[in-house]
């Protein structure tokens, strides 16, 4: 998918993908899929795929985070899971499990796939993309309701979000969610991550380079994010991260 279809998917569909999130939180945030190749019923790359998708689903529960790559060249399928750092084993596991599942249905030819869910991401490809930050697949959600201070609140968003970045990129899991006072008794909660295939360094540059487009995706909105194939922040006015 070209920079600028990927543009113009992302502010079409970002007021959309939030209606669908908060309607069903069951439901995918979004997926794409990739323009690396193709491959039939019948080809090797669909068992490895398919191989991958059921190690990941196993693989990524315990922790959080999985990575493999299955087969030969020309046919190898690399892939990772990532849930999000407050979701339980069990939580992890059913998203994988359902993202694996769905993403095939989305994409049944693709070499290259990526699905989000609030609580997990799914990605593949023909393609190794291990430890490089992806910068191709990513979209903006947030509230449509603007807060009534915005020059403040915009200040105070990226104070939390860059003190998280911080946090997130020297953590071992490569994930931090806080809370920030704003004026009066009101917070501003927010969370920061990075897939686990990054060094701390690349972590650090990803988070810093979505943290850099708030003015473009959530200005003065009370709630908003970015999520990428590499790296996402969330916040809000009410608390969203699990207990």
């Amino acid at each position: 998918m070209s920079s600028s279809r990927i543009a113009a998917f992302i502010y079409l569909f970002a007021a959309i993908a939030f209606l669908l999130q908060t309607a069903s939180g069951a439901d995918p945030l979004l997926h794409i899929c990739s323009d690396s190749g193709n491959f039939s019923a019948y080809d090797p790359y669909e068992t490895n795929l398919r191989l991958l998708t059921a190690h990941l689903s196993i693989q990524a529960p315990p922790s959080g985070f999985g990575l493999a790559s299955i087969g030969q060249n020309p046919n190898r399928a690399h892939g990772l899971a990532l849930c999000r750092g407050d979701v339980s084993s069990q939580d992890c596991k059913t998203c994988v499990v359902e993202a694996g599942s769905e993403i095939r249905k989305r994409c049944p030819h693709d070499k290259g796939a990526i699905i989000w869910y609030d609580d997990c991401l799914f990605k593949y490809s023909n393609v190794e993309f291990f430890g490089r930050i992806d910068d191709r697949n990513r979209f903006y959600m947030y509230n449509l309701n603007n807060v009534s201070e915005p020059g403040v609140f915009n200040a105070k968003t990226r104070e939390l979000l860059s003190e998280l970045a911080n946090q997130a990129y020297g953590n071992p899991k490569m994930y931090a969610a806080g809370e920030m006072e704003l004026y009066g008794s009101e917070k501003l909660y927010g969370l920061t991550q990075c897939t686990r295939d990054l060094s701390n360094d690349e972590c650090k540059k990803c988070l810093d380079g979505i943290i850099g487009e708030l003015p473009s995706c959530c200005d003065g909105k009370q709630g908003g994010r970015i999520v990428g194939g590499s790296c996402n922040f969330r916040y809000e006015i009410y608390p969203f991260v699990k207990a």
